[in-house]
């Protein structure tokens, strides 16, 4: 039997309307002996039961895995997964054959909070964003290789960015050991970079939108900023575009996307990629392009980060307007949980009257299918973009 949590009285009610945290400040009591990565019960201050989750000492202190009281055991695991997988086969982004990536785990998307799993061909990349999570990663594992139809050889664990400080958390393989780092995407191949690389090693939700800025390049002079792996550049490659540059703060980023166009256009006198501070580079970059994209790492952590971040939006669009040849297109990203689709908007027209230019919206951008949004957890919606004239 489980341990227990008790809620003070009246601190139930986002439970009871299926929202998949605890806060520390609901709770009343605890049974003694609750360490970080356990599985404990909530209970209501009547005594009724209410969840099951993860205890982690925070602000979240409980993450839930059910509603129902149950064990959390290999049957759960391997049930929760295959539901994952199946929303995923739905979605018809399994065994394609110009596609061999997508995001099969996503949080509290899929009812499994603090857990991410990203499918490369045969490796699955599982990152821990809880430390029960970490505690479960070898049962995630064994159970991810038993789904009927997935088809995963290997599992990669990588959760030392995410888990900092806390020990025994270092990447590696739990499962296999699979060597090849090239995984497609829309019939485009990339390296992925699971040792060190962000998140899994890449963006996996900026697919769809990579496929819509390969309707707009053709002809065009592509700026990529923040590009990283080079996702967006080598769709506006494919898409016609006249010359794309690339611009990242690391060196290794720079690296990564070169091996990624050189993958998919060796020796492609069109692509140029630069090591550069984003601000400085669009600096000196007045009128050169017409196909802009800025998709920067999360300028908002936390709440108490917003208003900076929101000038931190707002001077970098507004250079990018400024700069923007007339006719041109910009996509622009937040990716920044606690910016709301209203804050980023506000954000984009405030650059837009700033810079003294027309802008059109075309189209209003979000993360895909496989990454959903749990209707009870809100706050998963964190991905928001825009494509927009610039006359």
């Amino acid at each position: 039997m489980y341990k227990t949590i008790y809620l003070k009285r009246g601190k139930e009610e986002s439970l009871r309307r299926f929202h998949p945290w605890v806060f520390s400040g609901a709770i009343h009591h605890a049974d003694e002996g609750i360490s970080d990565g356990d599985i404990i019960r909530v209970v209501g201050a009547d005594g009724t039961f209410l969840a099951v989750g993860h205890f982690q000492m925070g602000t979240i202190s409980v993450r839930v895995l059910s509603f129902h009281d149950i064990e959390i055991d290999d049957t759960f695991w391997t049930s929760r997964l295959t539901e994952a997988f199946r929303v995923r086969q739905l979605l018809a982004l399994t065994n394609r054959q110009d596609s061999n990536t997508y995001r099969l785990v996503h949080g509290e998307g899929d009812m499994l909070p603090g857990l991410v799993i990203d499918i490369y061909g045969p490796t699955a990349v599982m990152q821990a964003h809880s430390i029960g999570m970490h505690v479960s990663r070898n049962i995630i594992a064994q159970s991810l290789i038993s789904i009927e139809g997935l088809n995963i050889s290997s599992v990669y664990y990588k959760s030392e960015t995410t888990l900092p400080g806390h020990d025994n958390n270092e990447n590696g393989f739990l499962v296999g050991n699979q060597k090849d780092d090239v995984a497609m995407e829309n019939g485009l191949r990339f390296h992925v970079d699971w040792l060190k690389g962000q998140k899994t090693g890449f963006f996996v939700d900026q697919r769809e939108n990579r496929a819509l800025l390969e309707r707009y390049s053709k002809g065009r002079k592509v700026l990529n900023m923040f590009c990283y792996t080079g996702g967006f550049s080598f769709y506006a490659m494919r898409g016609g575009a006249e010359l794309v540059h690339s611009v990242d703060s690391s060196a290794k980023a720079i690296a990564l996307t070169n091996s990624n166009v050189e993958l998919n256009f060796p020796g492609d006198k069109r692509h140029t990629a630069y090591c550069d501070d984003a601000f400085k580079f669009l600096q000196n970059a007045e009128g050169e392009y017409d196909l802009i994209i800025l998709d920067p790492p999360a300028f908002a952590k936390h709440r108490g980060a917003l208003h900076n971040a929101l000038k931190g939006y707002i001077r970098l669009n507004a250079k990018a307007f400024e700069m923007i040849r007339p006719g041109g297109v910009l996509f622009t990203f937040s990716c920044s949980q606690v910016v709301t689709k209203d804050h980023f908007r506000n954000a984009v027209f405030t650059a837009a009257a700033q810079a003294r230019r027309r802008v059109r919206i075309l189209h209003q951008l979000h993360q895909p299918a496989d990454h959903p949004i749990n209707i009870y957890h809100p706050e998963g919606e964190y991905l928001k973009g825009l494509v927009v004239y610039v006359e």
